[in-house]
Formats: structure tokens, C-alpha cells, sequence
């Protein structure tokens, strides 16, 4: 997975980094005055964008069509929504997204299919996720390259889908059981007592 998502837009990761950057650069022109209406500006479009995603995820989630929001499934309209990993970012800012962070732990690392990972912990207080690696399949082959390969993919769909996940503690595959060894047991050889 890549920091752009879908259609190369910017991801909320990246996206956050770069309003970071321009607070920064208004912040070190030493006018006070400036800095504090760049983060004022920053935080009134933060509220108005999240005015209007609470709105559209409650029309979503109140439409007859989908059937509602009734078993825990969400409105097909709005289950669409929570797999784009733009959209479910988003939603997680503005802490409007419907399903729990053990729920979009689990979503984010459906999104990385060449990693299978299983869940150990995670620590709500301090942010990490600990994760063993599934045994290694395919082409793996249980070096380093392949486990930042993992981290970085990994990482990348938890910075998505739970950004309430600031720690990612690797744990490598368990090895696989030895094979048994196959005993071939033939005819005596002639004359054998």
C-alpha cells in the first residue's frame, strides 16, 4: 500500500504532515498574530468538513434503501465508504467512524493480503499493536527485507484505517513443525535373517 490512495489523492497521514508544515513555516515569521490565524483557519474548516461528514454518515446510515443500519452491517452506500481508505481516514479523524479500532485493526490488515498477521495485544494507552507475522508462504523467506516489507505495508493501512495504533511491535512467524520423516521399509534383501 502506498501513502497516496485511491486515484493519487493524498492520504490523511500525508495530508496531516504537510498542514504541519505550512503551521510551521507561518509559525517561524515571527508574527504571532500570523501563526494564530493560520491554526484558527486550520481548525474552522476541520469543524466544517466534519459538520458535513457526521451529516452525510448519518443520511447514509438512516437510508430505507440499505436496509439501515440495524445488525451492525452498515447501508451498502456507507460500506463502500468505510473500505476507501480516503474516506475511512477521514472519518477516524473526526471520530465518526462507526466501528470500533479492534474492528478497523482488523480491516486494515485484510487490506495488506501479502502479510497475513495475526493479533496478539494492543494497549489503547499507549497506541501498540503487537503482531505476529503469519509463517512465511510463497516466496517468503523469513529475511529482514520481507519483514520491513510487512511493517511498512502494515503501517500503512493502520495510519488508514486505526490511527490509534502509533507502535507496531513485529513478532516473527512461530516455525512450522518439522515434517515427518518418511521411512521407507522394503523387501529383505536375500539371504537376510
Amino acid at each position: 500500500m502506498s501513502t497516496a490512495t485511491h486515484g493519487g489523492a493524498p492520504s490523511a497521514e500525508q495530508t496531516g504532515r504537510r498542514v504541519e508544515e505550512v503551521l510551521d513555516r507561518l509559525a517561524a515569521t515571527g508574527d504571532p498574530a500570523v501563526g494564530a490565524a493560520a491554526e484558527e483557519l486550520v481548525r474552522v474548516l476541520m469543524d466544517f468538513y466534519g459538520a458535513g461528514l457526521a451529516r452525510t454518515v448519518a443520511l447514509l446510515t438512516d437510508a430505507p434503501a440499505g436496509g439501515g443500519n440495524g445488525g451492525g452491517t452498515p447501508a451498502p452506500a456507507l460500506a463502500r465508504l468505510l473500505d476507501d481508505e480516503l474516506v475511512a481516514g477521514l472519518l477516524v479523524l473526526h471520530d465518526l467512524h462507526p466501528y470500533d479500532v479492534t474492528t478497523r485493526i482488523g480491516r486494515a490488515l485484510a487490506a495488506v493480503p501479502d502479510h497475513p498477521a495475526e493479533v496478539l495485544d494492543f494497549d489503547e494507552d499507549t497506541g501498540t499493536l503487537r503482531l505476529r507475522l503469519a509463517a512465511a508462504t510463497g516466496g517468503g523467506c523469513g529475511c529482514g527485507s520481507t519483514e520491513q516489507s510487512a511493517r511498512q505495508s502494515i503501517e500503512g493501512a493502520l495510519a488508514c484505517f486505526a490511527p490509534e495504533v502509533t507502535a507496531v511491535d513485529l513478532e516473527p512467524a512461530e516455525p512450522r513443525a518439522a515434517e515427518p520423516v518418511l521411512l521407507q521399509i522394503g523387501a529383505r534383501p536375500a539371504g537376510a535373517r
